[in-house]
């Protein structure tokens, strides 16, 4: 039995979206009663965002299906400030040429999600440079500033963690919670936009927002987060040992993010396919009770529904047979990421380590190296005992390609060219 009016709450909690909201109920009833403008913000710190990001994305899509509007609001201005959430230092700042391509490659996510367009349900994506460039310090102090309580920001957990672990705040980024709730204010004025939604760690620049349109304009907005999601084994989402697991296929292949997905911890994967696709809820429950092995069957689908969301049907389809080729038939799947190196390289040889570090497995010599003195280094799935060993072309297999592979997981191909 549903618990609440609204289609898109229901379907919020029962997928475990929701952490918290400042008023369930009414937003509840606005939700069952009228198309609810909502949006979610996004500073652009780098090219593309990662999974880490994808909870707030998926959030979006859910408000859409359920017959409402999402705000995709790009950071163009708040960037330039950086938000100190969760962050022990101050985060680098960019220039505006810096901001611009970050945003261009960030724009190319959120079509892979959301219908964008005039109609009353369709997504818009707004920069709030277009109004935070214009401010005036002056009258912005006199007209917002008076209205935050320092006393109660410092309480705030973006504040108060930072500077309990003794770690330099500046003041530039104590004023990115004022921004980011007169984001909302502005929000609401332009589009009518009355629901804030991310991640629990923005609670209390939500509640800024909430609280200032409140204050300025007497206006009933709301506020909603999500749990911030770490795997079973603590690690955070989004990042692995080889870095961000980016939603840029420039950034990151589809074959890689769709083993990522495959390599999910066994008890996370009712959670994430509840959260990351689009699978009925009775279907996952069914999915997350197999045991043993079987729940590989499960990590798969999670995987290709992941993949198939974030780079089409075609490239999850592709993914999931070269990894299966890979390493649970042995073969060399074409599917791999393939890395192009003159045939005259290799007709003189190359060092091992050498190869690694060109095939972009090892970040350095000393750390190609270490990989295969810890057994951890294989050519055409042979292990490369010696780091000094000659590869040259008479490794070369019949498909004409050479396959290096980093552990278990990290793939590439070789293809020599003229």
């Amino acid at each position: 039995m549903n618990k609440y009016k609204s289609d898109f709450l229901n379907r919020a909690v029962e997928r475990g979206f929701v952490h918290q909201c400042t008023d369930m109920e009414s937003l509840d009833a606005q939700a069952a009663d009228d198309i609810v403008i909502a949006y979610i913000g996004f500073d652009c710190t780098a090219p593309s965002l990662h999974a880490g990001s994808l909870v707030s994305i998926m959030l979006l899509r859910l408000l859409q299906q359920t017959g409402h509007k999402p705000i995709v609001l790009m950071g163009g201005g708040t960037t330039k400030v950086g938000d100190p959430s969760g962050k022990d230092d101050t985060r680098k700042l960019l220039d505006h040429e810096a901001i611009a391509v970050n945003m261009k490659g960030i724009k190319q996510v959120f079509e892979k999600y959301l219908k964008f367009g005039d109609g009353p349900t369709d997504a818009i994506m707004v920069n709030n440079a277009e109004w935070l460039d214009e401010l005036q310090y002056l009258p912005f102090l006199q007209n917002y500033g008076r209205l935050f309580s320092v006393n109660r920001m410092l309480t705030f957990d973006s504040v108060k963690s930072r500077l309990e672990r003794e770690q330099p705040l500046t003041f530039l980024e104590f004023n990115y919670m004022i921004l980011q709730a007169y984001d909302f204010v502005e929000l609401h004025k332009r589009y009518g936009c009355s629901l804030q939604m991310g991640g629990s760690d923005q609670w209390g620049n939500i509640v800024n927002g909430v609280d200032l349109g409140r204050r300025v304009d007497g206006k009933m907005l709301f506020g909603l987060t999500t749990p911030l999601l770490t795997t079973s084994s603590g690690a955070k989402m989004g990042k692995t040992a080889d870095g961000a697991v980016w939603l840029n296929n420039d950034m990151l292949s589809s074959f890689d993010y769709w083993q990522y997905w495959r390599n999910t911890e066994d008890a996370d994967v009712g959670r994430f396919l509840r959260l990351f696709s689009e699978i009925p809820t009775d279907e996952i429950a069914k999915l997350e009770a197999l045991q043993g092995a079987e729940i590989n069957d499960a990590k798969k689908i999670l995987a290709d529904h992941t993949t198939a969301l974030c780079h089409g049907a075609k490239a999850a389809r592709d993914a999931r047979e070269a990894a299966e080729k890979t390493f649970e038939q042995g073969q060399v799947a074409t599917g791999l990421q393939t890395v192009d190196l003159p045939k005259q390289d290799l007709q003189g040889g190359m060092a091992a380590f050498e190869l690694l570090v060109r095939a972009g497995l090892s970040k350095s010599n000393g750390e190609a190296r270490r990989l295969i003195r810890g057994g951890g280094a294989r050519l055409n799935d042979a292990v490369i005992s010696d780091e000094t060993q000659t590869i040259g072309s008479q490794d070369i297999s019949k498909n004409g390609t050479l396959k290096l592979s980093a552990g278990k997981k990290r793939h590439v191909l070789i293809q020599p060219r003229s």
